[in-house]
């Protein structure tokens, strides 16, 4: 009995003992000799068409096109989910929550437009304040965290001339406002 790599013939077969189309390789590895035949025409198709169909999906359907390492779609998607979470979950008391939405340009955009359409007449286009306070110095006489600004922007002052906005705008539209007033106000953010 012989052991490892022997590379003598086995018992000759012959041609007459292999099917039609069969050829052998002359070479023998641990007594086994091999068959030298073509891949099936099936297996090609697959082989080949895979190949093709991976070089299309990387050209054509896989989209890498970062600009900067930043996806923009993905980005706005993301922008627009944080908007509806903000949106849905107002805590009045929670500070944290305004400094995320004075982040939040959806937030601030919508607050400038309700802050230009209610409160300009009084605390001027800049929050530089006129008849009403300014907003955009370090004095703040009714408190500086954005809880005390909501509930200010919310309750208002009437015996001072500013009337609670919380009534005519909703608890949303204030909070919007806030956030615009924290946006302009770098200092007030943590």
């Amino acid at each position: 009995m012989k052991h490892g790599l022997e590379h003598d013939r086995p018992e000759d077969i012959t041609e007459e003992d292999l099917p039609d189309g069969v050829i052998l390789r002359d070479h023998v590895v641990d007594g086994i000799r091999e068959y030298d035949q073509r891949l099936p025409m099936w297996w090609l198709i697959i082989l080949f068409g895979v190949i093709i169909y991976s070089i299309i999906y990387w050209v054509v359907i896989d989209d890498r096109s970062f600009t900067g390492g930043v996806d923009q779609r993905l980005e706005a998607k993301l922008d627009a989910v944080a908007t509806k979470r903000l949106a849905s979950s107002i805590d009045v008391t929670n500070d944290s929550l305004f400094y995320e939405m004075a982040s939040n340009e959806s937030f601030v955009a919508a607050g400038r437009s309700s802050y230009e359409a209610n409160c300009v007449a009084c605390h001027g286009s800049n929050l530089q304040g006129g008849i009403g306070f300014n907003l955009v110095d370090d004095e703040w006489v009714h408190g500086s965290t954005p809880s005390e600004i909501y509930v200010s922007v919310a309750n208002g002052f009437p015996e001072k001339g500013m009337q609670p906005w919380e009534t005519l705008l909703g608890q949303k539209r204030v909070a919007e406002v806030v956030a615009y007033v924290l946006s302009e106000n770098p200092n007030l953010i943590p």
